[in-house]
């Protein structure tokens, strides 16, 4: 997807403004990911979250920060984040596929344990948005 010079307009404003956006690499996307989230903030470099971020302790803990829900290459996985004065405005969620732990089971044919993990990271994702 590339986005119209309107789009990455919009999609900055917004999240200047106090929106939020979130993105789930799904398998194969991480350049494409990048290049147009350089485009929307050419200013701004995404920043690895820690497994101690907040994002990661409520209302579920995940101790060890993003699980891995749909394995490809055995990489980890990780989560990177745009801030606007200390405020998370972009989350980019990169070799954990959440969004296969959010389909119907017989999409990805995950156990029940790794998609409530999914779940889980959902939650804590909208609660995160909702209280910070």
């Amino acid at each position: 997807m590339v986005f119209s010079d309107a789009d990455l307009l919009n999609l900055r404003q917004y999240m200047l403004a106090g929106g939020f956006m979130h993105i789930d690499d799904n398998y194969g996307m991480d350049q494409y990911i990048r290049r147009e989230i350089k485009r929307i903030f050419p200013d701004r470099e995404l920043v690895e979250l820690p497994s101690s971020h907040a994002i990661f302790q409520k209302p579920n803990p995940f101790p060890s920060g993003l699980p891995k829900i749909h394995e490809h290459d055995g990489k980890r996985p990780q989560a990177f984040g745009l801030f606007e004065n200390g405020r998370l405005m972009l989350l980019y969620t990169y070799e954990t596929d959440l969004g296969d732990g959010w389909e119907d089971a017989e999409v990805n044919n995950d156990p029940a344990e790794i998609r409530e993990k999914a779940l889980r990271m959902g939650a804590n994702i909208v609660h995160h948005i909702f209280s910070n």
